[in-house]
């Protein structure tokens, strides 16, 4: 882009929630004004004080949604419009970039207020399948929205096919960015560094995200590998089924470590001998496979459509089928006795990480912008 912008990163999500469309929207948003653009990111926020944006617009008041297995927090608020109304005509933004466009009212008002012939309005679509959030209502209600949207990405393929049903139209691919370097360079922790092999579990403590069947894993492990500890860190806490497994079998050396900062869980993954992501679907892109092979460490996930995208399988990861605890506790044991596979995933996922660098994934973005603001390439609805 030749010349500097005024870009309006616009979220349905509550932005004071850990999350990954409110991570990508950071990131994105960081990236960009390195470059000399100016940024403001708008959306409902619970919480100022877990904001530390300085440009940050909050809009509207947040509420909790199920949402594909998890709790989508998005602003339902009707009486938005005058204030968007008022926003956009005084910061006359070149490109207005909303992310997820139809999940909540706070991005359709901001469709609805703005100007067409004076910004540009960009939809990047993440979710893949299973969320209400395209069921209250809003597939109907969206169509003349969807007509203002300039352009579309999706952030993988299997995204691209969901929301493909919903509207049917050109979608381009522009996937998630990972902050190599920041996982690249963390330090291990010192206590895990105590002759133990650390398997890794990372993710919100929802049912989705498969931890029981890692648990299951793990205590056919066990016996045979009386050094293995398993490490679970994110928000939230385990299910019932899950606490029932560790209890039950009586499972020894499991750190339920809670949500923590951005800094510790790149520690956290640099100190894992192996990464495992048991996920058992409506997941549209891994990037937390992504972050564990920036931190080199051999990955072992679930074949779901959003991981099957990113790990080459036997190359730089391992895939196994989801929901079977046999088939992950076998794949970790690999892992565990051949040293030389874990050496090549962990050299082949470094290098696949690189190419999902914030820098090379914004400047497709940037690129994408410019692409659309040509009139011969305007999407049709």
């Amino acid at each position: 882009m030749d010349r500097p912008a005024k870009i309006a990163l616009v979220s349905p999500y509550d932005h004071a929630f850990f999350g990954g469309v409110p991570d990508h929207i950071n990131s994105l948003a960081s990236q960009f004004r390195q470059w000399g653009h100016t940024v403001k990111i708008i959306a409902p926020c619970s919480d100022l004080s877990r904001v530390e944006d300085r440009d940050f617009i909050p809009m509207g008041k947040a509420v909790p949604v199920p949402s594909g297995g998890s709790i989508a927090r998005v602003s339902f608020s009707v009486w938005l419009r005058p204030r968007i109304k008022q926003l956009l005509a005084e910061e006359a933004f070149d490109y207005i970039h909303l992310h997820e466009p139809f999940a909540g009212l706070l991005t359709a008002n901001v469709l609805s207020q703005m100007n067409p012939s004076t910004s540009i309005a960009i939809g990047t679509f993440h979710t893949y399948g299973g969320t209400r959030l395209y069921k209250v209502g809003f597939k109907r209600l969206a169509v003349p929205y969807n007509r203002k949207l300039r352009g579309r990405i999706a952030v993988s393929e299997p995204a691209r096919q969901f929301i493909s049903r919903q509207f049917p139209g050109h979608y381009e691919i522009i996937p998630n960015g990972i902050k190599v370097d920041d996982f690249d360079q963390a330090k291990p922790f010192p206590h895990l560094q105590d002759g133990k092999i650390n398997l890794l579990f990372v993710g919100r403590l929802e049912k989705r995200k498969g931890l029981k069947y890692l648990l299951g894993a793990y205590s056919r492990l066990k016996w045979d590998f009386p050094e293995l500890r398993l490490i679970v860190v994110g928000p939230g806490k385990p299910d019932a089924e899950s606490y029932r497994i560790i209890s039950e079998r009586n499972l020894q050396d499991v750190d339920i470590v809670g949500m923590v900062s951005e800094e510790d869980k790149a520690r956290y993954y640099k100190s894992a001998h192996i990464y495992c992501s048991p996920a058992t679907g409506k997941e549209s892109f891994g990037i937390v496979l992504l972050e564990a092979m920036a931190a080199g460490t051999p990955v072992v996930a679930t074949s779901i459509a959003g991981y099957s995208g990113v790990i080459s399988n036997e190359k730089d990861g391992l895939l196994v089928p989801p929901k079977d605890d046999e088939a992950l506790a076998e794949a970790i044991a690999r892992l565990m006795k051949d040293r030389g596979l874990g050496l090549a995933l962990s050299a082949n996922g470094r290098a696949k990480a690189e190419s999902y660098r914030w820098e090379r994934v914004a400047d497709k973005v940037l690129d994408y912008y410019e692409s659309v603001t040509r009139p011969t390439t305007l999407a049709v609805s």
